[in-house]
């Protein structure tokens, strides 16, 4: 009886003893994934940088919520470095030194991601850009740990031109800020112009923090110019619609793909009316085919953001979504390895090729964005609404 006793008591012991220790298996969380974040949150960039940092946060919260990366939840570090290129610099430095994070997706302006292009090269950590110009990883030698995800400067300046060619307009002035994203895009639009057979008849750059450029508008106005470029990602790009009507200037308005926020037609008003420019199909998601083969992930973002946030969604916050679900992809597929994000990421074209907001990503160890033209639509304001633009 005593025997029995005592090998029922051991077996029991040892059955409570595996358990706890599967329990405590069980209970212990696997490491985190460190994921950095540099986005223009506060300051003048502030209408980029605020719809990424709430989308990369919104996404983070569903992927954990369902159990993380092959169990390895995201901790997601954002920097907020006002579209300085100073404060980017310390902000990717303290990430990569302090907090080891894997990869980095920003910054939300060209400036700032071409100021940190040797940082992310010397240290080999993966960069994924939220910013437009085309430097920023061309040449690809310069470029061999930065990627972006916007459309390309050239590729909108292309855009552009063609439509001038379709509207019978070939004089051309340009507006551009004095920005890295300004300045880059106005290179672009210079060295593209004569392959349209566009003549630039004026170039007017202003501050970046510019709110009234009546004067360089009416020089532009002198020259005759039938169309007006206005290049920025400042909100300047509200009130200049309404600016050139004050001083009588009828030329036909283009903006750049900084112009994908609705805020900024909204707040141009009457004025901004026929506006044209070219942007990710993202701000025109309910309008395309049920077929294309974009829409299904844009329309998701789309009513996922604008419920969660209450406010439209812009092109902007697409970038942050393309960057960090590339990187997602990637985390699944190689682990938590800088060198194997990196090389992962040229294999993502072809079969392998990555359907975002921006368009079908062919990136390739020849191309870090992997857009071309054709990821732009042209679109217009039509009663301070977005909608596909259409020749009348």
């Amino acid at each position: 009886m005593k025997k029995a006793f005592l090998t029922v008591t051991f077996l029991l012991m040892a059955t409570l003893f595996f358990n706890g220790c599967g329990k405590k298996e069980d209970a212990e969380e696997k490491e985190t994934i460190k994921i950095g974040a540099v986005f223009a949150v506060t300051g003048g960039a502030s209408w980029l940088g605020e719809p990424e940092k709430r989308t990369v946060e919104m996404l983070v919260e569903e992927i954990n919520a369902k159990g993380g990366i092959d169990g390895h939840k995201i901790e997601l570090i954002i920097e907020d470095d006002q579209a300085n290129p100073d404060k980017t610099k310390a902000a990717v430095k303290k990430l990569i030194l302090r907090d080891n994070v894997v990869v980095i997706i920003g910054p939300s302006t060209s400036g700032s991601s071409l100021a940190i292009k040797t940082i992310m090269n010397d240290e080999k950590v993966p960069l994924v850009s939220c910013a437009a110009a085309e430097v920023i990883v061309t040449p690809i030698d310069s470029a061999k740990w930065v990627f972006k995800v916007p459309q390309t400067d050239a590729d909108c300046a292309r855009r552009i031109y063609e439509c001038m060619n379709e509207l019978g307009l070939t004089k051309a002035g340009l507006m551009t800020s004095q920005t890295g994203f300004g300045g880059a895009g106005r290179e672009q639009l210079k060295k593209l112009a004569p392959e349209y057979g566009i003549e630039i008849v004026g170039d007017e750059t202003y501050a970046g923090d510019a709110s009234d450029v009546r004067v360089e508008l009416q020089k532009l106005k002198d020259t005759g110019a039938e169309a007006v470029i206005n290049w920025t990602i400042k909100p300047i790009q509200a009130g200049i619609a309404g600016q050139m009507k004050d001083i009588g200037f009828g030329a036909q308005l283009f903006q750049s793909h900084g112009y994908g926020n609705i805020k900024y037609a909204k707040e141009g008003g009457e004025a901004a009316e026929g506006t044209i420019f070219p942007a990710g199909r993202l701000l025109i998601a309910d309008l395309l085919p049920e077929d294309h083969p974009q829409k299904k992930v844009l329309v998701k973002y789309k009513n996922d953001y604008e419920k969660k946030f209450k406010e439209d969604v812009s092109t902007f916050g697409g970038h942050a979504y393309d960057a960090l679900m590339i990187v997602v992809d990637a985390l699944d597929e190689v682990g938590a390895d800088r060198a194997k994000i990196r090389d992962y990421l040229e294999t993502r074209h072809g079969d392998k090729a990555f359907v975002g907001t921006g368009g079908v990503f062919n990136i390739s160890p020849e191309d870090h964005c992997g857009l071309d033209k054709n990821a732009f639509e042209l679109i217009t304001v039509k009663d301070s609404k977005f909608v596909p633009y259409e020749k009348e």
